[in-house]
């Protein structure tokens, strides 16, 4: 009489991280780079908190607080397509991988719409500190969010011919954890930049 035992595969194992290893270590390598920038724009506005009051208000908040709904929901998509690839649904995850490429799509197109408008005012790096923080960082996590999409297109298309399985889904959970790492950029960057005086 055989009878089959299921080994729990190192996703499964509590206290464990989701996905590749090296994927974690360019996670807090890039969450690094982004803390120091964070950093010196904290510095940089002390120093002129006039300067950034002011020049904030130039900001469209109702577009930023769009574009955070829009990157959180897609953070929800890939919670969902991970779940699905676990219980061996790999189209179903492909599914939820492009809801949320099509979200994040979104988010770059309002991103370009609100860069276009700074740049038809005559706002660029140049015209002060803050607006360089403000192009400077928003350009630097616009092209995180671009290689986020081009990971989670590469995953979905591995998913939709089947490349992933209940057991074996390392790629998915090491895709969606870079997509959560820009989501959670932006959820600081936002009110950092967007709304805190």
């Amino acid at each position: 009489m055989n009878i089959a035992i299921a080994l729990p595969t190192p996703q499964d194992r509590p206290g464990t991280l989701p996905g590749d290893l090296a994927m974690w270590f360019f996670i807090f390598a890039e969450l690094l780079v982004f803390g120091v920038l964070f950093l010196a724009y904290a510095f940089a506005r002390a120093r002129n908190v006039e300067l950034f009051d002011a020049s904030q208000h130039n900001l469209d908040r109702l577009s930023g607080a769009i574009n955070t709904a829009l990157l959180i929901t897609s953070s929800y998509f890939v919670v969902r397509a991970v779940d699905r690839i676990r219980h061996g649904a790999s189209r179903a995850c492909a599914a939820w991988l492009a809801a949320a490429m099509a979200l994040g799509a979104a988010f770059l197109a309002l991103k370009l719409v609100e860069f276009g408008g700074k740049f038809a005012a005559g706002i660029t790096m140049s015209t002060n500190t803050f607006f360089m923080f403000y192009i400077g960082l928003g350009f630097f996590h616009f092209m995180h969010v671009v290689l986020g999409m081009v990971i989670l297109g590469y995953v979905a298309v591995k998913a939709w011919q089947g490349g992933y399985s209940a057991a074996d889904h390392t790629g998915v959970e090491t895709g969606a954890s870079y997509w959560h790492m820009v989501d959670l950029v932006w959820i600081v960057l936002f009110p950092l930049i967007y709304v805190m005086h």
